[in-house]
């Protein structure tokens, strides 16, 4: 890619979070990264780069690149430019097939920050072969999902002894909001599941399973965790798919590899209740109108202000069994849903543009294509993976 005119195109920028991405881009990038904007309204692009130039001035001059996320031959022209492609357009089962397309032809990285599995196995089975051969990675799931889920398995198992089974389980906790798109995008993957299934069964005929070695999602019960003391929930998200497959990747997960996620809780009551509110949510998305209405009642492209992300945290605590042993890791943070999310998809940008990887290509999890160095980028940046003494 050294003869590439651009390290990073940004799409979605004029959104909520994407113009998030685009504030910690201007204010944390190296100086030296040629990056441009891009999206269907040049107007809000301009709006954009100007509010960015307020952060750094050398950016009023910064490129913008007009393509509709549906033009399949202007995004392959946009994806051969650019080292990387950071994608903040969702629902991407509606809107991300094609640029996602564009960047396995164009031997171009691509990063995300969807949830939806439907759409994160349907990449896979169309794009993951062409991917390999142009030496493309495809990174999906680059924010709240999944990196602290992924990547701090990845951490806990630094501090386990690995060469027998190891179960895991994993346990977030968090006051801040969900994204706009976020829950569009669950209110989909909801309505979807005779679709979800099917594509996640084309996938796995075609994946197959690692020789010699087991790595598996475990669904959990509701129960009480008896080294946490939390109530736990298990979550219906995509986050246990994505350690799954990072286990299956990567031999220093060991032979033997489970994973079980969970929501946690400090009372029974907020236990049940979560319950409660999830399989009302899941019901409703069964039916058109209801569906509607809550996609009305919650926008996209808005947010939270300032002052409220600041006041909002999350924690992902991690129980690992090993070799007779239990070691106990936490991954916490601030604002999940948004100013941590824009953290997480900027510096999983930057790693890919600037480190040295491991050499893979293809569609991969972010512990699989990026590992130690967005673990490294992430600590730099603020959040914190720790060892949990007793």
């Amino acid at each position: 890619m050294a003869d590439r005119d651009l390290d990073l195109v940004l799409f979605g920028a004029t959104g909520f979070t994407g113009g998030l991405t685009a504030e910690y881009l201007a204010r944390n990038a190296p100086a030296r990264m040629r990056w441009a904007l891009a999206g269907r309204n040049r107007a809000k692009l301009e709006a954009t780069r100007s509010r960015l130039s307020g952060i750094d001035p050398r950016l009023e001059v910064m490129e913008i690149v007009v393509v509709d996320a549906a033009h399949e031959a202007a995004l392959r022209g946009v994806a051969s430019r650019t080292r990387v492609v950071a994608s903040t357009v969702g629902p991407y089962l509606e809107h991300g097939a094609p640029l996602v397309a564009a960047c396995a032809a164009e031997g171009t990285d691509y990063v995300d920050l969807t949830g939806e599995p439907e759409f994160v196995d349907r990449m896979w089975t169309a794009h993951h072969r062409t991917a390999v051969e142009t030496g493309a990675r495809i990174v999906h799931a680059c924010g709240f999902d999944s990196v602290p889920h992924d990547l701090g398995v990845f951490y806990t198992l630094k501090h386990v002894d690995t060469s027998g089974p190891v179960t895991v389980r994993g346990v977030a906790r968090s006051n801040g909001m969900f994204s706009g798109g976020t829950f569009h995008s669950a209110l989909g993957a909801m309505s979807r599941a005779r679709q979800m299934k099917q594509a996640l069964g084309a996938r796995r005929s075609a994946e197959g399973r690692p020789e010699g070695r087991s790595s598996r999602a475990v669904a959990g019960k509701p129960h009480r965790d008896p080294v946490l003391g939390y109530w736990l929930l298990p979550l219906p998200t995509i986050d246990p798919q994505v350690v799954q497959r990072s286990g299956a990747a990567l031999e220093s997960y060991g032979p033997d590899f489970r994973y079980s996620h969970y929501a946690g809780t400090k009372t029974l009551r907020y236990a049940v209740g979560g319950a409660a509110g999830t399989g009302a949510l899941a019901v409703a998305a069964q039916v058109g109108p209801l569906r509607r209405l809550l996609k009305d009642r919650v926008k996209q492209g808005d947010g939270p202000d300032e002052a409220k992300r600041r006041r909002s945290w999350f924690t992902v605590d991690f129980v690992a069994e090993a070799g007779g042993e239990t070691v106990r890791t936490r991954v916490s943070g601030g604002d999940p849903g948004y100013s941590e999310t824009a953290k997480m998809l900027a510096e999983s940008a930057l790693c890919l543009a600037f480190d040295t990887n491991p050499a893979v290509g293809g569609s991969v999890t972010t512990a699989q294509a990026m590992g130690e160095n967005l673990l490294t980028r992430l600590q730099k940046a603020g959040m914190r993976f720790e060892v949990v003494a007793d």
